[in-house]
Parts: structure tokens; C-alpha cells; sequence
């Protein structure tokens, strides 16, 4: 039976445990409002952005620029995934990872090669485990980032697709729905699918273009794709500080159940301890009376 000393040592450590999961809990909690605000305010621009490219991918043949053309052979994949520096935010990257690995191992099975871009030092841990390589990381910047990020990546992406190294790609990124939940979401960002771009433009407004559709699109379609990772980073972000703000929370909440119980159980050996010395004390004084 643990001593009474270790039980207290115990509830200290389970104490100053609950001191910096209840920080993490509040520091998660202000990042949060700042990541939700940055996603809030640039999903609309995002979806206006797809509602517009979308109109103009519907008028133009397919063959008009690279980043439209669907290839009848499709051999190597690319996949972004986008996870988060650190852990401490329950299942999130591991979701993430599950997702992008479900994804990989479908498109290998088709019998293509799959070739990882990560985002996040928890994707680029995880995929080197796996069977898959790895062409290029992005770490140590998803704790602060900007559009800068989202060009070099798209960069990246757009040259590899155009030079035929890659001949899809995709991005897997976690969806911020709300404080209580995000999802996995694997979206293809190339080529541009113009089925999907028909079916939105059915729905929208005709717009009026100058100069030509195609001049346009030698314009937009590059930063579409941009605009389309930048909304990832921003999902991500968001979900990662919800994930992690819910996770210090239930950390909190399990270490005040801990300190109780330990408390209880402290105070049980306390009072053992005690009515051992009186049974001590009154077996003594008997035996002193019959003596």
C-alpha cells in the first residue's frame, strides 16, 4: 500500500499537471478566435473565387490550358498533407494521416506511385514510417503562416504537374466545422475538374469577361489552386487549436477527478494510520492495567 507521502506526491504532480493543461487550454482558446476569424473571413472570397473560375472553366475547351487538361494515363499522385507542428490535440493528425494514407493506398492499389508534399512536422513523422516518399516538407510554419506559404506550395505543385511529374494531385487538410468538430477532407486541386466546375456554374450568375476566357484563365487558374491550399493552411490551423483547446479541456477535467480521488484515498490511509496508533495507545494501557 502506497505511504502517505507518496499519495501526497502524487496529488502535487497530478496538480501541476492541471496548472499547464488549464494554460494550454487558454492559449489554444485565444488562437483559436484569431484562425477561426482568418477562415471565416476568407471562406467567402474562396467561394466566390470557385463561383467565377467556374463560369469561365465551363465556356473553355479543356485543352486551352495545362492546368485543365485531363490525361487519359495518370501514373504518379501527389498528395499535400497538411497537419500540425505539435501534438497534444487528441486524434486530429492522426485522423489527418488515416485519411491521407486511405487515399494513398487507394491509388496504389489502381497501380499508380503516390509521392507525399507535407505541411506539419506530425504528416512528415508519420509518412516516413510508411512505404511512401516523401519530395518535399514544409515544417516549422503552420504556427505562423501567411499567402506566402500557400504560393510556394501551389508553385511547387503547379510546376511538378506541368512538367508531368506528377499527374494528379490532391490535398488532404482538416475542415473547420465548428469548435466541436473537424473532418478529415481529401479534396483533388489538379487537374481542375471541369465536370464539377460545369455543375457550379449551372447554379450561378453569367458573368461578362474582358479580355478573352482564355486570357483569363492563364491568370486565375494558378492562383485557384493557391487559393485552394491557402484555404487548407486555414482549415487546418483552426481545427488544430479547436482539437487541442478540447483536448487540454478534457486533460483538466480528468486530472481535478484524479486529485479527488487521490484525496479520498489520502485521507482513507490518514484515517487507518490513525486508528492504528489508538488501537496501539488502548492495547498498551491494557496491558499496563493488567500488568
Amino acid at each position: 500500500m502506497a505511504s502517505l507521502r507518496d499519495i501526497q506526491t502524487q496529488i502535487s504532480g497530478v496538480k501541476k499537471t492541471k496548472q499547464i493543461t488549464s494554460a494550454m487550454n487558454m492559449v489554444s482558446s485565444a488562437k483559436l478566435r484569431g484562425a477561426q476569424q482568418r477562415i471565416e473571413r476568407f471562406r467567402p472570397y474562396a467561394d466566390k473565387y470557385q463561383e467565377i473560375l467556374s463560369d469561365l472553366a465551363s465556356r473553355a475547351d479543356s485543352s486551352v490550358h495545362p492546368l485543365l487538361e485531363q490525361r487519359e494515363e495518370r501514373k504518379t499522385i501527389g498528395i499535400i498533407l497538411v497537419t500540425s507542428e505539435k501534438g497534444l490535440c487528441g486524434s486530429f493528425n492522426a485522423n489527418l494521416c488515416n485519411a491521407a494514407l486511405k487515399l494513398a493506398k487507394e491509388k496504389q492499389a489502381q497501380g499508380k506511385t503516390v509521392q507525399f508534399i507535407c505541411v506539419g512536422k506530425k504528416g512528415r513523422a508519420f509518412i516516413k514510417k510508411t512505404s511512401f516518399e516523401i519530395v518535399e516538407a514544409y515544417v516549422d510554419t503552420m504556427n505562423s503562416f501567411d499567402f506566402h506559404l500557400a504560393n510556394t506550395i501551389g508553385t511547387k505543385s503547379i510546376e511538378e504537374y506541368v512538367s508531368g511529374i506528377f499527374d494528379e494531385v490532391h490535398i488532404v487538410f482538416g475542415k473547420f466545422v465548428n469548435i466541436i468538430r473537424q473532418e478529415p477532407v481529401a479534396t483533388q486541386i489538379l487537374p481542375v475538374e471541369q465536370s464539377a466546375a460545369e455543375d457550379a456554374a449551372g447554379a450561378t450568375s453569367e458573368y461578362l469577361f474582358e479580355p478573352s476566357v482564355e486570357g483569363l484563365l492563364a491568370e486565375l487558374l494558378p492562383r485557384y489552386v493557391k487559393v485552394q491550399i491557402y484555404r487548407g493552411l486555414l482549415d487546418t490551423s483552426a481545427s488544430e487549436n479547436a482539437a487541442r483547446m478540447a483536448a487540454m479541456d478534457n486533460a483538466t477535467k480528468n486530472c481535478e477527478d484524479l486529485a479527488d480521488s487521490l484525496t479520498l484515498k489520502y485521507n482513507k490511509a490518514r484515517q487507518a494510520g490513525i486508528t492504528t496508533e489508538l488501537m496501539d495507545i488502548v492495547s498498551g494501557s491494557e496491558a499496563l492495567k493488567n500488568a
